[in-house]
């Protein structure tokens, strides 16, 4: 069996061929997006700064602009003619051992140099005497230097430079950054469409009644919705398809006909009633099966092609998840949501990063060796601010009750048999918890 790391980096290199000759990004289709409805959008163009920031010259404080070639040592005299704030400059002229009160963010006359803090002034002494529509005298309480307390002009962005990357994954920090400019619109690839189906007889749809004992509910589709939500694709839902090879192929027909990626849940293992591998032999090409982990054994990724009568212009990517729970949130976490990263054009900077670190074992943990296995804990920190982790003592995958009061999985590498409290474990916290 492929390792979990052969794994991911095997769809990686797959993906990397598909963004450059099966469905290369600079030929994908574009649509323009407000900037209010950008987060998480990919950038499909290069952002240019229309002009610079600041625009022009700026006081970083409140105090007092002085004019170029004035003595500003201590004890110094200055003559105030005036004052500039933000958003209503002063439009007079400033003459040597003048000066203008301004305040934080105002326009700094083009003939003054240096902004002294009203601080460093007698301004305190005298504010209550002082009447603003006369000049006015100031001493300074101590020497200023020239080119102080002023942002200039275009020291944080010049007018035409390159300020955000195609493929950037827009932030609310980019979206500030792009408000700063002016810019209410942007570029940015159109989503994946992204198939999801359900097999099994025994499930049913939420919403609708179950009948008997032996049904359950479709819990999968859920999980994988709201675990794909920050991506910028569109979902299309195919429902439950019942154990039967020619209803399965019908429906993963119809679903390439119109996605770019099909995930399934369950019906990937060996059983007799698990036909997705079959579908997929025949319509496409299976590239990996079984991955050395646990839970998620079955894990298939593949490509589809068409059938004979209608092959496809460019290969849909396939994921097939095992049918429990867990397995599903592991292999999307582990595989899926990385590669559909990767696929949206997201440069590699801009991918969500699998957070990993280190913790102290609070209990023993069980665990044989041959696979990597993913256990669920509970993640903490001690007074010290060291982390610390615990083990549920009942590791089975179906146990969706544990799933959801874990934070984190504790991963145990592939070669480890049981490991004692006390030792240093690989810990992931889950992303909800901290994006």
């Amino acid at each position: 069996m492929i390792t979990p790391d052969q794994l991911l980096l095997a769809i990686k290199k797959r993906i990397e061929i598909y963004n450059k000759i099966d469905a290369p990004i600079n030929k994908r289709a574009t649509q323009i997006c407000p900037l209010l409805e950008s987060l998480n959008q990919i950038l499909a163009e290069y952002i240019i700064s229309p002009f610079s920031i600041p625009r022009q010259n700026v006081s970083a404080m409140d105090g007092y602009a002085i004019a170029t070639g004035s003595t500003i040592s201590k004890a110094s005299s200055i003559e105030i003619v005036g004052e500039s704030q933000a958003g209503s400059p002063f439009s007079g002229t400033v003459k040597k051992d003048q000066g203008i009160r301004i305040f934080t963010g105002a326009v700094v006359p083009i003939n003054c140099n240096t902004v002294i803090m009203q601080e460093d002034t007698n301004f305190e002494f005298i504010k209550d005497n002082i009447d603003k529509t006369q000049p006015y005298e100031i001493i300074l309480a101590k020497a200023a230097n020239i080119d102080t307390n002023i942002r200039k002009q275009g020291e944080e962005i010049q007018q035409n430079e390159l300020i955000l990357q195609q493929g950037k994954r827009l932030n609310p920090t980019d979206i500030s950054l792009l408000a700063n400019l002016g810019i209410d619109k942007v570029k940015v690839f159109e989503p994946l469409i992204v198939g999801i189906l359900a097999t099994g007889d025994e499930l049913v749809a939420l919403g609708d009644k179950l009948k008997d004992s032996a049904q359950i509910y479709n819990s999968n589709t859920p999980t994988l919705k709201s675990m794909l939500a920050q991506l910028p694709i569109i979902i299309h839902d195919y429902g439950i398809v019942p154990d039967d090879l020619d209803k399965t192929i019908k429906v993963v027909n119809k679903a390439v006909q119109k996605c770019d990626v099909l995930i399934s849940t369950a019906g990937v293992s060996v059983g007799d009633y698990d036909f997705l591998t079959t579908v997929i032999e025949q319509l496409g090409q299976i590239n990996h099966y079984k991955v050395a982990m646990k839970p998620g054994k079955p894990f298939v990724f593949g490509e589809l092609l068409g059938d004979k009568n209608k092959k496809l212009d460019k290969p849909v990517v396939y994921f097939g998840l095992p049918g429990n729970p867990l397995s599903t949130v592991v292999g999307s976490l582990q595989f899926v949501i990385p590669a559909l990263w990767q696929m949206v054009g997201a440069a590699p900077q801009e991918r969500p990063m699998q957070l990993s670190l280190t913790a102290t074992l609070k209990n023993d943990v069980k665990k044989s060796a041959g696979r990597m296995d993913f256990q669920r804990g509970i993640l903490s920190q001690n007074e010290a601010g060291e982390f610390e982790v615990e083990s549920f003592s009942k590791q089975q995958s179906h146990r969706i009750k544990q799933l959801s009061h874990a934070n984190c999985f504790i991963v145990l590498a592939q070669d480890s048999g049981n490991i004692a409290a006390g030792e240093t474990v690989k810990v992931q916290p889950f992303p909800w918890l901290h994006s």
